[in-house]
């Protein structure tokens, strides 16, 4: 791997824990179409939670889709899920080096690991959510309505902002920290256990293994780390799927929360998990994968493995 102090790096010289460094985190979050890759997964997964009865299995509601509506129809939501998993991105992973070293290194120096990922990543997520809010507000309305609510971004944008202002935009803000701080709590602080026992199973330390084969790691950690994350996050993406679609005028989070659970119940909770396992466990792989091959393409060692 590049040395930091390699001149020849395709920025220039990066320094650990810089502005610089950290905004080039911040990109690595950005850049590869992870969630929109996975967006005829979500589609179904969405409608399905919001209506088991709609589909009899995946397989069928792509092919339904496909034969009434072509390629578009199943990639449908694409626009807000790029725009908004890609601000998100940017926000989760540049906050999260930040706060980690802000934690780790500055505040709590002498604190357990785990707890110093579990804090700054919950703090990065929190953050993030302000920007992914508004777009997936959409995307849920778009994929969970039919007719569709809107046929594009700008359209469930206008919509939204002309009738509800723009705080319809947010009204899923609580249910989706609900769902979101948990599953980046579990999906970095796992990744970073989880590669660390990788290392350890491997024999040899970190370092002594080419970049190739560390980014390996970065995918297996983030499989891992996905499976647990949709696990523990998956009935609050129920829950914000089902308020999204269903919360009516003036009823508050706590009051639809509330009704959408007499409704559905313990196990409704439940539905669509199965391919959201699949979902999350791919895109959280390649989602390390992607960030950590960026970061040795900046000359920047990969996460985890200390």
């Amino acid at each position: 791997m590049a040395s930091l102090s390699d001149n020849k790096l395709p920025f220039g010289k990066i320094e650990p824990y810089s502005s610089k460094y950290f905004a080039s985190c911040a990109l690595g979050g950005i850049i590869g179409p992870t969630h929109t890759s996975v967006t005829p997964l979500d589609l179904v997964k969405c409608r399905r939670q919001v209506d088991p009865s709609i589909y009899k299995s995946n397989l069928s509601a792509w092919r339904k889709i496909f034969a009434e509506e072509g390629l578009r129809g199943v990639f449908f939501g694409w626009s807000p899920t790029f725009v908004g998993y890609s601000f998100q991105g940017a926000g989760k992973y540049g906050f999260y080096e930040v706060f980690k070293y802000w934690y780790g290194d500055k505040l709590f120096p002498n604190s357990n690991r785990t707890l110093v990922y579990l804090g700054a990543s919950a703090s990065a997520e929190a953050l993030a959510d302000l920007a992914l809010c508004p777009y997936e507000a959409i995307k849920v309305r778009m994929q969970t309505t039919l007719p569709p609510y809107a046929h594009s971004l700008r359209e469930g944008w206008s919509k939204i902002v002309s009738k509800e202002g723009v705080s319809g935009l947010y009204k899923g803000l609580y249910p989706l920290w609900g769902r979101q701080i948990p599953y980046t709590m579990t999906k970095f602080a796992s990744f970073e256990e989880t590669v660390k026992q990788i290392y350890k199973f491997l024999g040899k330390p970190k370092e002594s293994y080419s970049t190739l084969q560390q980014t390996g790691v970065s995918f297996l950690g983030g499989y891992i780390a996905g499976i647990l994350c949709a696990i523990v996050s998956h009935p609050a993406d129920v829950m914000v799927s089902k308020l999204n679609a269903d919360r009516q005028p003036g009823e508050s989070a706590g009051t639809a929360v509330s009704r959408i659970y007499s409704k559905i119940g313990f196990a409704g909770l439940w539905n669509g998990l199965p391919v959201r396992i699949v979902m999350l466990g791919t895109l959280t792989g390649f989602q390390w994968l992607i960030y950590d091959s960026f970061k040795v393409f900046l000359g920047l060692p990969t996460t985890g493995g200390h």
